[in-house]
């Protein structure tokens, strides 16, 4: 008998359907807008561990209670709390939100708009949100360590182009490897000025420290990468391209997978106007780069490979620069859909024309 009046007095706590959460996230606290049904409520100011409390006590007041929040810098922690605590949460694009221009946005504008677009995601609208996957804690971390190897390319990059920038200012033209002593430095030094080569040499000094942590993170994600992979295509640049897309098995058909490469075109249409746009470059900018990347890969060691044979006209035609551009770009559409059917086992390797060959780790 105890057992019923505790259940039909838990029974008697739902008072609503559904509840929903949109939370405008900050570093010292969240704005949270919260809708009782069909009915939204003012939000409110809160510190993530009175959120905490507040999230949970939700599930006793409803039937299902869904959340939202922009994806950015506090990542997809919050998102595996809530999910773990019951709550159906998803993280969206950042966008603006301000649908009517405004120019009105604050924090608790951000939450009613995030609000709105929620409710109708839940009532049956896919096209309400653009919701971002989330990965598990060893996929971000493994997308981490090859992301880290990124910035620290770049910031080496960077000090390379100021090196090369102040010796551009005494005359000296060089290149972004100037610092490599086999290359250029060992013969450079001796035509400058000893304040000049002080200078260079606290670059060198950062640049090579930069290059030894470079080395060994190329190195591990190698060695992850599939034992064969088609010729030309390298381990590091294709296991980065994994570790970007996190699971192949999210998409579900080819369209699908050419709007996360961004590599599609624009349309502008209205009645019997129509214009071709450029490439939307809608998706992940990292993935569209290995893409343009292994395109000329394939150009070059895949010659056989039905895109490359198709524009093969167009990339020996060196007076078309911007028509080169627009093949590439399809090839790497293309290649992108060919990568997904055959980590999804839906072609093998030899359907698609490749030639495999052992991963060069």
């Amino acid at each position: 008998m105890k057992n019923n009046n505790s259940s039909q007095d838990n029974q008697s706590q739902v008072l609503y359907n559904r509840i929903l959460l949109a939370i405008d996230v900050h570093a010292r606290y969240f704005q949270v807008a919260r809708q009782l049904d069909a009915c939204p409520q003012p939000s409110q100011r809160m510190d993530p561990d009175r959120f905490t409390e507040f999230a949970r006590a939700q599930l006793k007041l409803a039937k299902a209670v869904y959340a939202v929040y922009e994806a950015g810098p506090f990542g997809y922690h919050l998102a595996r709390q809530l999910r773990d605590m019951g709550i159906e949460c998803y993280v969206m694009r950042p966008q603006k939100l301000d649908p009517y221009q405004r120019r009105v946005c604050t924090d608790k504008t951000d939450a009613r708009e995030m609000l709105a677009d929620l409710d109708r995601y839940v009532r049956g609208n896919p096209r309400a949100l653009c919701v971002v996957q989330i990965p598990t804690p060893q996929q971000e971390l493994r997308r981490a360590l090859s992301r880290q190897r990124d910035a620290l390319q770049k910031d080496r990059l960077r000090l390379a182009a100021r090196g090369r920038c102040l010796l551009l200012t005494q005359g000296v033209r060089v290149g972004n490897y100037w610092w490599k002593p086999q290359f250029w430095w060992m013969r450079l030094r001796k035509k400058l000025a000893p304040e000049l080569v002080a200078i260079l040499e606290a670059y060198r000094a950062l640049i090579e420290a930069i290059q030894e942590q470079i080395q060994p993170l190329e190195k591990a994600i190698r060695a992850a990468a599939p034992q064969t992979l088609p010729l030309g295509m390298g381990a590091l640049t294709f296991e980065i391209l994994l570790r970007e897309i996190l699971r192949w098995e999210r998409f579900s058909n080819r369209r699908q997978v050419g709007s996360f490469t961004g590599l599609c075109g624009g349309v502008s249409s209205s009645g019997n106007y129509h214009v071709d746009l450029p490439a939307t470059k809608h998706g992940n900018p990292r993935v569209r780069g290995l893409l343009i990347e292994l395109a000329w890969r394939m150009v070059f060691y895949q010659r056989a490979y039905r895109p490359v044979v198709k524009w093969k006209s167009v990339l020996e035609d060196g007076r078309k620069r911007a028509r080169r551009k627009q093949a590439i770009v399809a090839i790497g559409r293309q290649l992108a859909v060919d990568i997904w059917k055959w980590q999804t086992g839906r072609a093998k390797p030899e359907q698609l024309g490749w030639v495999m060959t052992p991963a060069i780790i």
